[in-house]
Parts: structure tokens; sequence; C-alpha cells
């Protein structure tokens, strides 16, 4: 049919000239192509659309593993902003969406000592407690290294309260990976809709500020956003531009407050003490700029600051008093701590074995290597350690076996405090005895009157600091005192002149 029809139009037949036969012939063959010219039409849709699925297939595919995170399987920040929207919409009357901001503790240490496959795993550890706590229509994410975000519908803020503090509780519980016993631990941050927050954007904002107050008590806690935190970090970031401004115009300065010899009543050593001395705010407080220092990394600058100038100015004391100096945590973790004291006390021209720095159990909650390496690395060129607020906190005696302390500071609640008494006296002896058996110095600090420091000296504390003996002082009042002590020696030591005869 095909073959006539093709003669039929190749030689321009006209089909009334052809036999009623061959008419209908190539009637057909016309049909009979219009047929196969559809058929192959609708292959080719056929083959397009199914090409065009896949297409849409694998673009869904696409977005939707843009928006998990491929390590814990939960959301990244992209799938959970779209889930928060979707939770935000439409809340019943009296109904509220909490977010839940999260982070680990000491997860980059585990990162770092036992590497990335075993901080992995406890990411997926964290991910797996959380679906177990969170509500089943929850939204997850993990977002950042070691940050997860949490957000639910809950019908009060008393059950927004149970849900934080259960998901809390989970992070804290230590786990077993590889072989390792790993700490457990997190802050967390929550905040509620419509109470703080309008909208999702703000909500997260309200959140994360209050992660921010939860990581300043430097140990696991959950806290809910309040306003007056919103003053206080403004406070904060005035407080963190000036700091920056009074260390670039070294605006600081450094008191010095003496620790004094129980027994002989001369001066042992000063502990070095900054002063900040804001030339519109008058004086701020250490407990005010030292832990927006710390929190900032701004103690790194500052504690090195400290030590350099602190030891250059000691240089001039007799060689036999020496200098304590406060360490922050955030200060001993910094790449290359040890090396920078090393080389203030070079610079300063000090004996490292004058040098005393302090530090608190805080350090120790985490049981970094890296502390154990930065003090027995300082240690071995003759700089020791004093174990600084002892009797408080997570005091432990594991603490003194492991590291290398040459001094026990009571806690000053110990010797003037509420708790002050009997009880605490007991506690003074018991650990005085034990410094005296290993070797170690002890100093009551917080001595105010006579009766405290002879009840120090007399339940076996060697050194003591506080009011009853001096406040801190500039660095010339320091020189003025060792040069009166030396004066009192000298004149102690004289010999009597002689009589006249007769």
């Amino acid at each position: 049919l095909l073959v006539m029809l093709v003669l039929v139009l190749g030689t321009g037949m006209a089909l009334a000239d052809l036999p009623a036969t061959a008419r209908l012939l190539a009637l057909a063959a016309v049909a009979l192509a219009l047929l196969l010219g559809c058929q192959a039409i609708i292959r080719v849709f056929h083959e397009q659309r199914d090409l065009a699925r896949g297409a849409r297939q694998e673009a869904e595919a696409l977005r939707e593993q843009a928006r998990i995170d491929p390590v814990t399987g939960l959301a990244n920040r992209i799938g959970f902003d779209l889930a928060l929207a979707q939770l935000a919409q439409n809340l019943a009357p009296g109904e509220k969406l909490v977010l839940m901001w999260m982070d680990l503790r000491g997860f980059k240490q585990t990162n770092d000592l036992l590497g990335h496959r075993t901080g992995d795993e406890v990411l997926q550890t964290m991910a797996k407690r959380i679906r177990q706590e969170a509500p089943p229509q929850a939204a997850l994410a993990r977002f950042a290294t070691d940050e997860f975000l949490i957000a639910a519908r809950v019908a009060s803020r008393s059950q927004a309260e149970l849900l934080a503090t259960a998901i809390a509780d989970a992070a804290a519980q230590p786990m077993r990976i590889a072989g390792h016993r790993i700490a457990g631990g997190a802050w967390l941050g929550a905040a509620l809709m419509p109470d703080d927050a309008a909208g999702p954007g703000t909500l997260a904002e309200a959140a994360d500020l209050a992660l921010y107050h939860a990581k300043s008590t430097r140990r696991n806690a959950v806290r809910f956003f309040a306003e007056a935190m919103t003053r206080d970090m403004v406070r904060r970031k005035e407080i963190e531009a000036d700091l920056r401004t009074a260390l670039q115009r070294d605006d600081l300065t450094i008191a010095f407050q003496p620790i004094i010899d129980l027994e002989s009543g001369h001066i042992r050593a000063f502990e070095a003490l900054v002063r900040w001395i804001h030339p519109a705010k008058g004086e701020i407080q250490p407990d005010d700029f030292i832990p927006v220092a710390e929190e900032t990394g701004l103690i790194i600058a500052l504690g090195n600051w400290i030590t350099a100038e602190a030891a250059r100015i000691a240089n001039g004391w007799p060689g036999d008093v020496g200098l304590a100096v406060n360490l922050s945590p955030v200060q001993i973790k910094a790449p290359g701590a040890a090396a920078g004291i090393l080389a203030a006390l070079a610079e300063a021209r000090l004996d490292p074995a004058r040098l005393e720095l302090e530090v608190t159990e805080a350090l120790f909650v985490e049981d970094d290597p890296g502390t154990a390496a930065f003090m027995h690395e300082l240690a071995q060129h003759g700089v020791r350690f004093a174990l600084d607020d002892f009797g408080t906190g997570h005091s432990s005696l594991r603490h003194i076996h492991h590291y290398p302390f040459s001094t026990l500071k009571l806690d000053r609640s110990l010797i003037s405090g509420a708790s002050s008494g009997p009880r605490s006296d007991a506690v003074i002896r018991a650990v005085a005895e034990m410094g005296q058996t290993l070797g170690m110095e002890i100093v009551a600090e917080g001595l105010e009157t006579i009766d405290q420091v002879l009840g120090a000296r007399a339940a076996g504390c060697t050194l003591g600091q506080g009011w009853h003996f001096s406040r801190a002082v500039p660095d010339y009042t320091a020189a003025m005192m060792l040069a009166e002590e030396a004066e009192r020696r000298g004149a102690a030591v004289s010999p009597a002149p002689a009589r006249k005869a007769g």
C-alpha cells in the first residue's frame, strides 16, 4: 500500500483517475501512514514524559538530600527552616511552639583526640537520643559541627520545660564508643512562640541568646529566654568592645595582693590581679569583664599580657618572693599556651621557679589530656601550680595526685563564709595535715580578722591571704612593702650597739 501511494504521488496521478479498488488501497495507505505517524509521535511523547518525570524525581531527591545532614540523618539548617515554618503556621489557641538550641560539651576535644569517625558516632548517638525524647511531629536538625535544633508544638511552658530537661538529661549520659568512655553533656537554650517571639526568625534568635547564657555557667545547663537576657547581651557587647580597646591602648593595670607566711609574718609572694579603670565608666570589676573575655576568646590576649607584665614587675623584687598568676581554662587550652608563658618569663628574665600558676577545679571537669601536657611541660621548667578554691565544686583528691600541684588554696567560704564553723575547721585541719604529708603549702584565703589568722595557723595552714594583711595594691606600693620588710629584717639581725664603759 505504501508503495502504491508513493507511485501515485510520484507520478502526479489523481486518485480520481485510479480504479475504485486502487483508490481504496491508496486511501488505506494514507490512513496507515497517518496512524504510524501518530504512534511515533505518541511514543516520543511518552519517552519525553518519562525523561521529565525521572528528571523531576532526581531533582526532588537532590532537594531532599540537600535538606538532610549526611552524618545523623536529621535535617540540616535548610530543612529545619522549612519544617519550623510549617510548625509555626496555624498554632491552635493556647498552643505554643518551643525551639531548643543545644550545644554539646567537649565535642571538639573528642573529635581532635579520637578522630572524626569517633566524633561522627558521638553525633549519631546524640541524634538517636534526641529522637527518642522528642515528640513524633517534632522538627529535628543538626546545625553546625556540634549543635542540634529541636522544635515542637507544646501545650504549655511547663511541658516545654519538661521536654528540654529530658533532652538535656539524655545528652548528659556517658557513652561507650570504640572502646572509649566518652562523657556526655550539653548546654541547651530554649524560647517559646508566641511568648518570646512573633515569628520563626526571632524565635531562633531568642533560643540562641538563651543558649549563650546557658554556656556562661560552664557546666550542663538549660536556660529559657528572658527579657533580661537581651539587656545583659547589650551590656556584654559593650564590655567586649571596650575591653578590646583597653587592650590595644594598654589601659589595664595590675594590682598585687601579698601572700603571707603565717609562721614568720613575712611576704612569701604576691598574687597578680588585673584592674580596669574605664575612662568614662570608672572601675569595671573583674567579675564583670573576665567572663566576657573568656566567652569571646579575649582571655588569651589578656592572660598573656598579665603574665608578661607581672613577670616584668616581679623581676625587681627580692629573689625569694614569688609571683602568683591566675590562669583561665580557655587560656590553657589555647595552642602554644605553655610556650607563651615560658617566652614571657624569658623576656622578663624571671626564674620560672618563682612563678606559681593558679587554676580552679573547673579546669578538670572535661578531663582533657591537653591540660596534663600543659602542666607537666611547665613543671619540668620549674613553674609551680596551685589549686585554687579548694574545698568547693568538684574537689577531688585525684586532681592532687594526677597533676603537679605544690599548693592548695582553701576557698574563702571555709575561712570567713557563712559555712565556716567547727565542721569547716575540721576540713581545714584534715587538708592541712594532708598537705604537710605531701609537702604542699596550704593557703588560707579571705583572712579578715586576727582570730581567723590565728585559727588558720593553728589548723595547720602555712600561708595566708586577705584584707587583714593587705588589699591588692599597685606595683609601687608592693615594692614599698618589700622594702619596709627588708628594713625590718635588717634591724632585727643588726647587732646591738656596744655600751660605753663607765
